[in-house]
This record gives structure tokens, sequence and C-alpha cells, in this order.
């Protein structure tokens, strides 16, 4: 398969006219290739590659513009100087700014922050037939055009191409704290750091112990991990664990996404007993690592269906995937699938992707 990485906007906008009808494959950092529905060979990759540059860092307004191949590590090394950040935290190396919200990434501290959904103001896009599309803008205040960002956070590339994002920023912690507690069932603990006053970044829990992060300046966040862990117990440290918020499945395996209703935690966790986990405790999201087959991923759908939540395969060798339905009943799947074909009626881009085997 042969393949193209443009240098600008214009470029990119003509890779993907210029080969009409040819089918396209998206490739950012592929950090997360694996991700989504068994994927078509296409008749040309288009890397973003080239397209790595901050184009704007309105340190005042605290927003910036950023092109898609531009890696997340490097965009935070260059906010970090100027005492900002962007704030998402998806645990995988190499991811770039398109890929994080084209498959809408996120990590621990979308408890606080949000998801990429939450803090992009503004996209570029081209779309399948080469239209060089633009929606929302440079300040926190415009809104206008926001939902094509929306649109195409979490679409798999398979609206067009992220060329360009804006996004809104956050100062950066001056100083974490990291309170580890130990616990075989996390819900009371959960229940309770959701009653109170408190507003951590993070609350995860790997299966054994929960970690309750707290980002402020060094006596704030002194005084409230004190304050938390007399709420709940255990021990204060100045450092997240170490894997903190990694995905729990190695490669070769398959991994899930499950949702379910916060304030469920408890029967969630106990759906979800013999797989390695990482759970955004206080945010109803569990991601699963092990061996699945189709009987068993039927069971935990039903399962979490009754906790108003969903499981989705994230992760899985092709040869896995093509066993099993990677989507299930999501709610809003056959909405995107017919948007879909609205944008790219051809489906050029990224197909096989967003389709049930």
């Amino acid at each position: 398969m042969p393949t193209v990485a443009p240098a600008t906007i214009d470029d990119l906008a003509a890779a993907v006219r210029d080969t009409a009808p040819s089918s396209i494959a998206v490739r950012g950092g592929g950090s997360k290739r694996d991700w989504g529905g068994v994927a078509e060979v296409a008749e040309l990759e288009v890397s973003t590659a080239a397209l790595d540059r901050i184009v704007e860092h309105a340190d005042g307004d605290f927003v910036v513009t950023v092109q898609a191949g531009a890696r997340l590590a490097d965009v935070q090394n260059v906010l970090g100087s100027k005492g900002q950040w962007l704030a998402l935290d998806p645990p995988e190396a190499g991811a770039t700014i398109g890929g994080i919200v084209a498959t809408a990434a996120s990590g621990p501290r979308r408890l606080r922050f949000g998801t990429p959904r939450d803090l992009l103001i503004g996209v570029t896009v081209v779309l399948a037939d080469g239209t060089v599309a633009r929606s929302g803008g440079k300040v926190v205040k415009n809104v206008a055009g926001y939902d094509l960002g929306k649109l195409f956070c979490g679409a798999f590339g398979t609206l067009g191409v992220i060329a360009q994002c804006t996004f809104r920023l956050h100062p950066s912690p001056r100083a974490i704290r990291c309170v580890s507690v130990p616990l075989d069932d996390p819900g009371d603990a959960v229940r309770s750091l959701r009653r109170s006053p408190f507003r951590p970044s993070a609350i995860e829990y790997d299966g054994t112990r929960l970690s309750i992060v707290v980002e402020a300046f060094e006596s704030a966040a002194d005084a409230q991990a004190e304050q938390i862990r007399a709420l709940v117990g255990g021990e204060v440290s100045a450092a997240v664990p170490e894997q903190f918020g990694a995905r729990p499945w190695r490669s070769g395996e398959v991994g899930l996404k499950a949702t379910f209703r916060v304030g469920a935690l408890s029967p969630a966790l106990a759906l979800a007993r013999g797989f390695r986990l990482s759970a955004h405790a206080a945010s109803g999201v569990l991601w699963l690592g092990g061996a699945v087959d189709a009987g068993v991923l039927d069971e935990l759908r039903a399962g979490f269906a009754a906790y108003d939540g969903s499981v989705v395969v994230v992760a899985a060798p092709d040869g896995m995937k093509r066993k099993l339905d990677v989507w299930g009943p999501v709610r809003g799947v056959e909405v995107m699938r017919r948007i879909r074909d609205q944008f790219d009626p051809d489906r050029r881009m990224n197909r096989g992707v967003l389709d049930a085997v």
C-alpha cells in the first residue's frame, strides 16, 4: 500500500481529492491502530506525520491550535514551558493529537477535565471529496460550528481526515498528591468521595488498589490529600503508582471498554471478575483485558446493560475481531454509520473500522 505524508493542509486535501475513488487509510502515530472494527486493506495510506506543528499558542487566552500529527507528549512539553497543559492523558505512547480526537481516547484525568470532546473548541478537517472544512474558533467563547468537531471526535477517521485542532488549556498543576488505598471493593470509598467537597483529578482502581489524585498548589494539595486520607484511609505519596491508568491488555489479547451507571461500581467490578482491569472509578468507565469469546462477550453485554452500560471491543487481533461483534448494541453507533454515509457515501475513509463484522 503506497503512503503519502502531506506537509500542508492544502497538500492533504489534494492527496484525498486527486486519488478518488481510491479507498484511504488514515494513520497518525499508530498507537491505536488496532482499535475499532476490522479495517479493509486500503489503496492509499495518508499519514499525518508531517503535519506536526503547534500553529498558535495563545497563552493569555489558554488556547492552542495544533496540527493533527503532533505528538501529545511534544505538545505538553511546549505548553509546560508556559505553565499550561492540554488536560488529556491517554496512556498510549506516541499518541498524536489527531489520533486521540479520532478515537476519543482519554485517561484517568477525564474525571476532572473531561474528554477530547470537552476540550476541543475548533477543528479543521479534510472530507472524503477533498473539501477543507473548518468549525469552531480560536477562543473559548466561540462555539459556532462546534458540532463538526463533536462528530469527528470518536468517528475513527471514517468521516474524513482531522488536519488541525484547537483546544482550551488549563494551568499546569503545581503539586501532585496521590492517596493509595488497598481495597477489594472500592464502591463505598468512591461513593464517599463523590459526596465529599473534594475535587480530585482522578479516582482510579486497578483491581487491588484505589488511587485518588489531587493536583493543586503545594499547600492545598497537602491539605486535601490528608482530608481524603482521613475519609477513606490509605497512604499519601507525591507520585502516582507505576502503570497508573495503563490499559490492562497485552499485545495479542482482547481489550474491552465497558461503561456503566456512575454509582454502580461494585456490581460492574463483580461482572468483570477474572479480567485484568483499570477503572475510571468515578466516571463509569472500565477497561478490561484477557481471553474473550463471543459467549463471554454476550454475557458481559447483558450484564452491563442492566446498569445502563455497554461493552465494545477496543483492541484485538483481526482474526479475533472477525469472530466478535466489535461494537455491539452501542447507543448511537447506527446514527454514526448514517452520518458516515452522508459524509462519505463511497466509504473511502477507513473502510471497515465502523462496521460490524
